[in-house]
């Protein structure tokens, strides 16, 4: 009897012993299939968006507070109070996990509150189809300053961003262009800076056109003609003063009586503005004739005796 007892014993555990490596094996078995399955979902989460324009820019972060920095305590101390980390985050904030197509002014209104600084009168300089003449002209003569030469458009100029409903929630392999949505990070953030930038304009304001554009100088639907124009103060501002440009020895397709300038012409007046327009502006195509010196149209004229 004490030999089979201690058989039975033994079974017992033997049997015991086994179920608790088949529950063990199970265990084993059911996590290594929990991370196979979890894994899987990964590899088949959500991708990123596909747009035409390029993604945003690397870096983005360092970008923008870098420039930041840069504008508020070298460029200009007397800004020194803004704080370039709630900048750079309420930026951030705007578009981050959101889709690119649905951004809207108010997504930006925090930004634009933080970032905003007066503008001295008889300072601004607005343009169109003018980008690099404009910019050039505002290195070498710092009375006047463009829309790229306040805080906003110093961090944001040709920098590129754009958020993604998908982890991590910032696209940089690509972003829409206008044409594709409307309400894309980009345009949204121009519009409304230049809309504040027109509406801190006082004084006499600057307009640099191309008059060497086929299509005409002023354009209703560009930037200027659409927002900034509409947005000048007639309390605030008591000339506007046109410089039509043209390209050194490149066409002249329009001057100050030409038809797109007379419309200009004409939505400024029924604003109450007064106007004055200049063919070539001599201290801005002295700038162009730096790379062009010796054409005719860079010389001076001299009397004959």
């Amino acid at each position: 009897m004490p030999f089979q007892q201690g058989s039975a014993r033994t079974r017992q555990r033997t049997v015991l012993l086994v179920g608790m490596v088949v529950l063990l094996a199970a265990l084993v078995l059911a996590v290594v299939l929990a991370s196979l399955l979890t894994h899987g979902k990964q590899e088949v989460s959500p991708k990123m968006m596909k747009w035409k324009d390029r993604g945003t820019t690397e870096n983005l972060r360092e970008v923008i507070l870098g420039r930041c920095y840069s504008y508020v305590m070298v460029r200009y101390p007397e800004l020194g109070d803004k704080d370039c980390l709630k900048i750079w985050e309420s930026l951030k904030h705007a578009f981050i996990y959101k889709n690119p197509c649905n951004i809207t002014s108010e997504d930006y209104q925090p930004l634009m509150e933080l970032a905003s600084h007066p503008i001295p009168c008889n300072k601004s300089l607005f343009w169109s189809k003018t980008n690099d003449l404009a910019h050039r002209y505002t290195k070498s003569n710092q009375n006047f300053l463009t829309l790229e030469d306040t805080l906003l458009g110093y961090m944001a100029d040709r920098v590129s961003w754009c958020g993604d409903p998908s982890p991590p929630g910032i696209n940089y392999e690509s972003c829409p262009k206008r044409t594709e949505c409307e309400g894309n990070p980009s345009s949204v953030f121009w519009k409304m800076a230049s809309k504040m930038f027109a509406e801190a304009a006082c004084g006499v304001v600057q307009v640099m056109l191309n008059g060497s554009v086929e299509a005409g100088a002023f354009r209703s639907s560009s930037i200027f003609g659409s927002i900034e124009i509409f947005n000048l103060n007639p309390e605030k501002v008591s000339a506007v003063h046109i410089w039509l440009m043209h390209d050194i020895g490149g066409p002249q397709s329009e001057s100050c009586s030409g038809h797109s300038i007379k419309r200009l012409k004409s939505i400024l007046e029924e604003r109450n503005f007064k106007i004055t327009c200049e063919d070539n502006y001599r201290p801005v195509q002295l700038l162009q004739c730096v790379h062009n010196p010796d054409h005719t149209d860079c010389r001076r004229c001299t009397s004959t005796t």
